[in-house]
């Protein structure tokens, strides 16, 4: 399934009623949820049929099983701060809520925005600042 139709079917979800749409084409999977006001909306896709990858994962570490990585969930321009001259989001060291907005990416003419999955201190942060990334370029490490 490419980005167009993706786009396309987030932007369906966000003019109608529906809350959740799931989509399956070939063995993609793309499952699309209305946020609730004040949450980021969320398209999980898969590869395979009744798999799923989330936007942020939390997936442990082999070295530190206390650890949850925070990856790309698309390709874009990732911004670390809310606007040019401003400081980041987050600093390593800091200590983050769940849901808190860790980083901006720009896709598309659209801002989504990268919340942390779990509540913990930043162990590590990426060196890209208004740079692009792919998707599943790990961003940060909350423990």
């Amino acid at each position: 399934m490419d980005l167009s139709k993706i786009k396309t079917l987030i932007d369906f979800v966000g003019r109608s009623n529906i809350t959740e749409l799931t989509v399956t084409e070939k063995d993609v999977t793309v499952r699309i949820f209305r946020a609730a006001p004040g949450e980021t909306a969320v398209a999980e896709p898969s590869k395979e049929a009744g798999s799923t990858i989330g936007l942020v994962s939390a997936a442990p570490s082999s070295v530190e099983k206390t650890s949850h990585a925070v990856k790309a969930p698309v390709f874009g321009v990732l911004h670390r701060a809310p606007a040019p001259g401003e400081p980041p989001f987050v600093a390593i060291g800091d200590v983050v809520e769940e849901g808190q907005t860790l980083f901006i990416i720009e896709a598309m003419k659209v801002f989504n925005t990268i919340a942390a999955p779990r509540s913990g201190r930043i162990t590590h942060l990426t060196d890209i600042d208004n740079g692009e990334v792919e998707t599943g370029d790990l961003l940060a490490e909350i423990a």
